[in-house]
């Protein structure tokens, strides 16, 4: 009988070869002793060579499992790896975030430690292998999300591009939410209920990880439009002052979307602004692209 590991990495992924063929090998490299962990690569049948790929791997490591299926979304493809998951502790990433070689290590270490807590760590986002090499020699250039002092995180920042839970406590509160077949919010909405069950949502900022997916400015908004769907999907789950708050589907972001949207000329010029570089003018777009989907959700919902 084959060894059981003590971690399994779960990676939902459709058509990113280009980067899951640097994310395999950065967690193969993994400073975690080989027999500790294993890969299951849950993948919503990628016609682009995954398949392939990933069979020229496992005949080298049979560590590695390539799941193939039609999944909907993110949220079954996460399911089916949790389901085949033989570890006690699942941990959560992505086709295109690179894994620092103590990534694994750092998580499971939490989990030997203590019960009824989840994990999530550091993601750093990059633009290019040559950032994520920048970054990785030189950690004073390092901008995260989260202070390293913080120990303890909220439930709006459970991102499972970078975290672990014990596959009891997925299993115990019903796993991923699979109506959440859009972008957006199935992971922010499994992390409220792991919170509502008793579940402490630690951060550790020395588990890295590096995000190499930049979204070009038209894309961003199409997905923020998703995401404010999403947050009405989640909302009319939970229907909470703290999840409506949390979540910006408040009366004043909705009657601020409505100036902004009696206002053509002044969302033309958000919009040239917003284009050109970052910075203010590119969030506000992106909020406002945001409310519109909650606007939008919210309509469907009458009809």
């Amino acid at each position: 009988m084959a060894h059981q590991p003590d971690l399994t990495v779960v990676i939902p992924t459709y058509n990113r070869l280009d980067t899951l063929r640097h994310v395999i090998p950065s967690l193969l490299r993994s400073s975690l002793r080989a027999e500790r962990f294993e890969i299951v690569v849950a993948d919503s049948n990628s016609n682009d060579g995954t398949a392939e790929y990933l069979a020229g791997v496992a005949a080298h490591d049979s560590r590695v499992r390539h799941l193939p299926a039609p999944y909907t979304g993110r949220a079954m493809a996460r399911n089916a790896g949790i389901a085949a998951a033989r570890a006690p502790v699942v941990l959560f990433t992505d086709a295109d975030i690179i894994a620092s070689p103590d990534l694994l290590e750092r998580h499971l270490a939490h989990h030997e430690r203590e019960r009824n807590i989840a994990v999530v760590g550091m993601e750093l986002q990059v633009g290019s292998l040559d950032e994520y090499e920048r970054l990785r020699a030189h950690p004073d250039e390092r901008r995260p999300l989260h202070p390293a002092r913080r120990k303890r995180l909220n439930w709006l920042y459970f991102l499972t591009g970078n975290a672990s839970v014990r596959k009891s406590d997925l299993v115990r509160v019903g796993c991923f939410d699979e109506n959440f077949t859009g972008y957006g919010h199935e992971d922010l909405e499994l992390g409220y209920r792991l919170q509502k069950a008793g579940l402490t949502i630690r951060y550790e900022p020395l588990a890295i990880d590096y995000h190499w997916h930049p979204v070009p400015y038209a894309e961003q908004k199409e997905k923020m439009k998703l995401a404010g769907r999403s947050t009405v999907r989640f909302y009319r789950k939970h229907p909470t002052f703290s999840v409506q708050a949390q979540l910006g589907m408040t009366p004043l972001s909705l009657a601020l979307h409505s100036v902004v949207d009696k206002s053509p000329a002044l969302l033309r010029s958000l919009e040239r602004a917003g284009s050109a570089r970052p910075g203010l003018a590119r969030n506000i777009v992106y909020q406002y692209h945001y409310v519109t989907g909650i606007k939008d959700a919210i309509v469907a919902g009458r009809r």
